[in-house]
């Protein structure tokens, strides 16, 4: 089994993919400030390979010494969102590009990589057209663009790396966040019984957080077969339009209403279709159905709206 350094490991991936990393055996370091949920690893301190570093990656002293003393780096600390990243530019930029830039300057021969990127990086695709690596990324947000430009930093000067340009998540984590599209309908609907939707012919891939878990779990058993190269990862049967994704809610939450607006823009213009054929062809697919998830969120939400902490 291996050492395994997550930065930002209390947030919404990394407390799920630590908690699946320790019960397959692997010692998990994880340095994380813990800002917006102090509990969601409560369920770990237990554990004889689990530890928290309670401090900042940007402290360039703290992370040599950690990166020195781990096999696998999987950072996962960033301001994630547009609405986050404009809020905070400059700490976005710190944390979500310059951090990474610094990272790659430690990395020895004995590291490895996995970094988890964004289909943000297309911006608005090509109608009829499916997204995958080799299209052009055209970021429209500042948070879209860091992780372009972390990604091609570690494209640059590193081999052992595997980057994952991953669909936009849905599903429960120990760290619950409600602002993401199918967390953020499936919470509207629970709630207000109605979902206003601008512009519902946007287009987006989805994928659960289970399967992305399982995407870094496969990369990090595969390493040598995926290492050198990016994929995008995603659920293919979920590249579906924000008015598709409310008739599957739907047809859950009978009772729920959904209204148009034909004369507002969405503030959100991302609009794509993504193909996961490359991960795919590598041995590896996501498995866990929308439909899965929006019963999964629907239980969630109804038993404890509670659990959802936002970044903002």
């Amino acid at each position: 089994m291996s050492k395994v350094l997550i930065t930002g490991g209390g947030g919404y991936i990394g407390s799920m993919l630590s908690t699946e990393l320790l019960k397959d055996g692997h010692e998990v370091t994880i340095i994380d400030l813990m800002k917006y949920d102090k509990g969601s690893l409560n369920h770990l301190y237990f554990h004889k390979n689990f530890k928290l570093i309670n401090k900042d990656i940007r402290n360039l002293k703290v992370m040599k010494k950690l990166v020195a003393n781990h096999e696998f780096i999987i950072p996962l600390a960033a301001l994630v969102g547009a609405q986050l990243c404009e809020k905070y530019k400059k700490e976005a930029i710190d944390i979500n590009y310059k951090a990474i830039k610094s990272l790659t300057k430690m990395m020895t021969a004995r590291n490895k990589i996995i970094y988890l990127t964004t289909n943000s990086g297309y911006g608005i695709g090509e109608k009829n057209k499916y997204c995958d690596e080799n299209s052009p990324l055209k970021p429209i947000s500042l948070y879209g663009r860091t992780k372009c430009d972390s990604e091609e930093e570690i494209v640059s000067n590193l081999k052992n790396y595997i980057c994952f340009r991953l669909a936009t998540v849905f599903g429960f984590s120990y760290r619950m966040r409600s602002d993401l599209l199918v967390n953020n309908f499936v919470y509207t609907a629970i709630k207000k019984k109605k979902l206003t939707i601008f512009e519902p012919h946007f287009r987006r891939n989805f994928i659960h957080i289970r399967d992305v878990v399982e995407g870094i779990k496969y990369s990090m058993k595969n390493f040598n077969k995926l290492k050198s190269n990016v994929y995008n990862l995603g659920l293919s049967s979920a590249n579906i339009s924000k008015l598709m994704l409310a008739k599957k809610i739907k047809k859950q939450i009978k009772s729920l209403k959904i209204q148009i607006v034909t004369n507002m823009k969405d503030p959100d213009q991302r609009d794509y279709f993504v193909s996961n054929k490359k991960i795919e062809k590598k041995g590896f697919k996501a498995k866990i159905s929308l439909d899965l998830g929006i019963k999964e969120l629907i239980n969630l939400f109804e038993v404890d709206s509670k659990k959802v902490i936002n970044n903002y």
